[in-house]
């Protein structure tokens, strides 16, 4: 069976993090001198800025031209292609953009950039870019990354590599930060130890339900059954883009329980980037019902009352003891008493005998 080349033509994107550092972040293929090493930055048209990326806010339908700096610190000219695409983050909460063999549907097709920029050894190229926002764009931020890329061909694999920075375009309108708490689930654990509380080890996932990019915070309380607030802790939120989500583990110690155990999570999200005046902040809070049996405790306690009746018992059983001692001797002397002489009574008269 014949492959075509086609298929033949394993392509391999290796996706290298954008730079979002106000430092140039430097791309190394492999440590030879001969390597190719260059950085991406934002820039305005006599040269490289100090942005770590770009902030744009603009209305739909409006244009707007931006540059970036392509740097080639390689012995050789290199040309490079640009690209860009729809900006998304990765499970470990870093920037990223969709790769090559990804269709981009939103804010990564709002950019207008030419295909390929030579730039030579040491040398520094400063390219413009549009950006034109739809009329029809809905109000919220729409993430996107613009890259320089390389693509090396290694016998039947072609590896792309690329550097780059996030552009964040935000439609102007109405803004709305909202983090919602899904799949709230909380387990109680109790100690080994009966003088020690037990832990709640709550697991969540916080959505970003709003149309704009936030941080925010997360505020977990434990309350037993009489309502009670045994543990009352604030945690951190990292950033989200509209529609994110991140997933919160977080441990609760030194929970004293008995039967009910209610736990709620509750979030405040903060608008990133640049401050929209209105924007609508929406907390949300979720709770769940656990039933708790301490057994720790409760096996202490049947160990305590069962000493307490084994006590309880021993003293009764030694005041009984006593009693029959004592009521035995009692006895023993009454009996002493009838055996050594008769009852006291009138001695008999001898003239009486006599007759």
């Amino acid at each position: 069976m014949t492959v075509s080349p086609l298929r033949r033509a394993l392509t391999v994107l290796a996706v290298v993090t954008l730079a979002v550092t106000a430092a140039p972040t430097v791309a190394a293929a492999e440590p030879d001198p001969k390597a190719l090493t260059w950085t991406v930055q934002p820039a305005t048209p006599s040269g490289p800025d100090q942005r770590r990326w770009i902030n744009a806010s603009l209305d739909p339908g409006q244009v707007v031209t931006e540059h970036l700096a392509v740097r080639n610190f390689s012995r050789n000219a290199v040309a490079f292609s640009l690209k860009a695409a729809d900006g998304y983050l990765t499970d470990k909460g870093r920037f990223n953009m969709l790769s090559s063999d990804r269709p981009s549907v939103d804010g990564g097709t709002w950019i207008d950039v030419r295909e390929k920029v030579t730039v030579g050894p040491g040398e520094t190229r400063v390219v413009p870019f549009t950006i034109t926002v739809p009329r029809a764009a809905t109000p919220g931020d729409h993430p996107a990354g613009i890259a320089a890329t390389v693509t090396s061909t290694g016998g039947t694999v072609n590896v792309e590599s690329r550097v780059g920075f996030r552009v964040m375009v935000r439609v102007n309108g109405t803004a709305q930060a909202a983090l919602s708490v899904r799949d709230l689930n909380a387990t109680y654990t109790s100690s080994w130890n009966p003088f020690a509380g037990g832990t709640v080890r709550v697991r969540y996932t916080v959505q970003n339900d709003g149309n704009v990019w936030v941080s925010g915070t997360s505020r977990v309380a434990v309350s037993d059954l009489l309502g009670r607030t045994d543990h009352d802790a604030t945690g951190q939120v990292e950033e989200l883009l509209p529609g994110g989500t991140r997933q919160i583990d977080t441990r609760a110690d030194g929970i004293w329980a008995l039967g009910r155990v209610r736990t709620t999570v509750s979030t405040s999200p903060t608008v990133l980037g640049d401050a929209q005046a209105g924007a609508e902040v929406r907390q949300a809070s979720a709770s769940v019902t656990t039933w708790v049996v301490p057994w720790a405790q409760l096996v202490l306690l049947c160990l305590v009352a069962a000493l307490l009746l084994g006590v309880r018992a021993v003293l009764r059983h030694r005041r009984r003891r006593l009693a029959g001692l004592l009521a035995r001797a009692r006895q023993e002397g009454r009996d002493a008493v009838l055996v050594g002489g008769s009852p006291a009574g009138p001695e008999p008269d001898a003239g009486d005998a006599s007759r």
